[in-house]
């Protein structure tokens, strides 16, 4: 499903507005499920606008990298970087306790992924070579989104303890569709997002929103780390 809509939405004619679309879709979808499915304490109330914040910083850095960037690079070193990162925080920053088993696992995963990341040889014309200088902020941008992932996924582990999965997600799909989308009609885009609320963004929305939900109830099950790499599998 992960590969999926990313497929999906660098494909998309808009990325930066597709993702506006995604986001609206995402929080329409998972409303009615949200309400008969259990609830979120007061106490989850700081996690889901921390994951809300980073969700939203994720789209925005996934939008902007995949309007003119390679999904074969940006994809691959996000979610390659991302279990290292939820990997080192969660034994050194939050001092968890992460099985040593489990430790080379995740690395071997996460390697795994980041061999994917192949540029195409650029060559020597003008137009390659102005694809050159952008496949160069490539892995930048998909460090920077994986940094993102690696907080987000830290700071829903921690916020799962005092909320059911399905109605946690929705609010933070709601906050960060209110934002992003709010942002957009601030920059006059707003006819750019009803131009991409269609099918496709609904099926990206289904996919998107349904690998979250799967990640979230995996994290009531298991430790971060491991989730996230497998997660890129």
């Amino acid at each position: 499903l992960h590969a999926l809509w990313n497929v999906l939405l660098a494909g998309s004619r808009d990325s930066v507005a597709a993702v506006g679309a995604l986001l609206v879709f995402g929080a329409l979808l998972l409303a009615p499920a949200a309400l008969v499915t259990g609830g979120v304490s007061t106490a989850a109330l700081p996690f889901v606008a921390a994951s809300a914040a980073l969700e939203l910083g994720y789209f925005v850095l996934l939008a902007r990298a995949y309007r003119d960037g390679e999904l074969g690079v940006v994809y691959p070193v996000a979610r390659g970087s991302a279990p290292v990162l939820v990997l080192s925080a969660a034994a050194l920053g939050l001092g968890k306790e992460v099985p040593g088993l489990a430790a080379v696992g995740v690395v071997l995963v996460a390697a795994g992924v980041m061999l994917g990341a192949r540029p195409k040889r650029p060559g020597f014309t003008p137009q390659e070579g102005e694809k050159s200088g952008r496949l160069g902020r490539d892995p930048l941008f998909g460090l920077a989104i994986g940094a993102t992932i690696a907080a987000y996924t830290l700071v829903d582990s921690e916020g799962l303890e005092h909320a059911d999965p399905i109605p946690y997600l929705f609010l933070i799909a709601a906050v960060s569709a209110a934002a992003y989308t709010g942002g957009l009609l601030a920059t006059r885009r707003g006819l750019d997002l009803k131009r991409e609320l269609n099918a496709r963004a609904a099926l990206t929305a289904a996919a998107t929103f349904g690998a979250y939900a799967m990640v979230l109830a995996a994290l009531e099950l298991a430790p971060a780390a491991p989730v996230a790499a497998v997660r890129e599998s």
